[in-house]
């Protein structure tokens, strides 16, 4: 609700990392890193409803759900050669730094 506000998400996931399973991981990544805040409210919202998740699942490209205004090939080019080491790294850091189970949730505020 602020323009000061920041946000940051790290991955804990509880399954193995594989392409597969980290569509909308590394596509909210993606996101935070190709496109501007204006474009990515939207973009969050869609990628975290079920139905998006089911047609991920069942082989539906992740560039089919951007948003107008997004820019799609420079969106696609990073999603393409985003790595699973960055999604391997955050877990690293929930489950080593945090002290967070695998798959376990925290919030943190002002980095506490």
């Amino acid at each position: 609700t602020s323009r000061h506000t920041r946000l940051g998400i790290l991955y804990n996931p509880s399954s193995k990392i594989k392409e597969d399973n980290t569509a909308i991981a590394r596509g909210i990544l993606t996101a935070f890193l190709t496109q501007n805040n204006s474009n990515i409210r939207g973009f969050l919202s869609k990628l975290t409803k079920e139905e998006t998740a089911k047609s991920l699942a069942a082989g539906t490209k992740i560039i089919k759900f951007l948003m107008p205004g997004m820019d799609g090939d420079t969106f696609e080019k990073k999603y393409n050669t985003l790595g699973l080491d960055i999604i391997k790294m955050h877990q690293m850091f929930c489950q080593e730094v945090l002290k967070l189970l695998p798959g376990q949730m925290a919030v943190m505020s002002n980095g506490r």
